[in-house]
Order: C-alpha cells, then sequence, then structure tokens
C-alpha cells in the first residue's frame, strides 16, 4: 500500500508540473499562464529508487528502472542499488527481459545517456565479491553526500 501511494505521490508531482493555466484576455482569446508553472518547476524535486532487487525478481528490477527513465524527463533522478541488485550492475551481467518492459541493458543505457546517477552500496559489492573496476560504465559506487545534493526540491522514495 505504501509503495501505491508512493507511486500515485511521484506522478501526482509529475502533472503538477506540467499544468497550465488558461484565461481569456479582453480579446477573448485564451492565454497561458506560465509563471505557476515556471515557479512550481523552478526547483525541481527529486525522484530517489531503492532497488534492492535482481534477477530474482525480473519484475520489480526492471520496474524500478522503467520508472527511474520515465520521471527523469521532468525530475531529478538519483537510482541506488544495494543487496542483489548489484548483480545487475557488472560488465559481467546477463540482459534481463521480462514480458513488455525494456530489457537491463536498454534501461541502463536509458539512465547513462540521460546523466541519471545510477549508485551500487560498497558494502553490498564487497559482500557479494565485486569491486569498483566490476562496474558497468557510468556506475559509481554509493556516496552518502549525493544522496541529499542530487536535486533542490523535495525528495520522493521508490522502494523496489
Amino acid at each position: 500500500m505504501k509503495k501505491i501511494f508512493l507511486m500515485i505521490a511521484a506522478a501526482a508531482i509529475l502533472v503538477s508540473c506540467q499544468q497550465r493555466q488558461g484565461s481569456k484576455n479582453d480579446h477573448g482569446q485564451m492565454s497561458m499562464k506560465t509563471d505557476s508553472v515556471a515557479a512550481c518547476c523552478a526547483s525541481k524535486d527529486g525522484l530517489f529508487i531503492h532497488l534492492s532487487s535482481g534477477y530474482e525478481n525480473p519484475h520489480k528490477a526492471l520496474m524500478a528502472l522503467k520508472m527511474a527513465v520515465m520521471m527523469s524527463e521532468h525530475q531529478d533522478v538519483l537510482v541506488y542499488v544495494d543487496i542483489k541488485g548489484v548483480d545487475l550492475l557488472l560488465k559481467s551481467s546477463k540482459d534481463l527481459k521480462y514480458k513488455d518492459f525494456p530489457t537491463l541493458y536498454e534501461l541502463l543505457d536509458q539512465l547513462a545517456q540521460k546523466k541519471v546517477t545510477v549508485m551500487a552500496c560498497p558494502a553490498c559489492m564487497k559482500a557479494a565479491g565485486y569491486k569498483q573496476e566490476d562496474l558497468r560504465g557510468g556506475i559509481i559506487l554509493a556516496q552518502k553526500d549525493k544522496f541529499f545534493n542530487f536535486t533542490k526540491g523535495k525528495i520522493v522514495t521508490l522502494d523496489y
């Protein structure tokens, strides 16, 4: 239930930044008021996505990454991956496919193109026997200061 609420809240934030209010001018024509939109979106809110699922739950893993791609269009996004999820972030990771979702490789490539920060938990990497050099290009080890500095607005968290 909490996850559904968070997803609805994230979608509401996205919609609120896209809405524009119109009014009629003296000539009866619609004019757009963009100052409320500019104020809303001037300091973007951030979406922190926590992914701890891996190959054992492809639906969760790919949903998290798909949400990150989708929300990065209008929000600041940071993806933090730990526990079983770190297995997905390696140079040696196998691609993952689930139903109609884009594949793991496609989603990670899209996140890299959009310059979305994807971080792996250093302790989880070590526990799994991986090193920083095992990570795919563009993925970094987690840094606690980046958890709060990736956005200037509020932070909404989704947990997969």
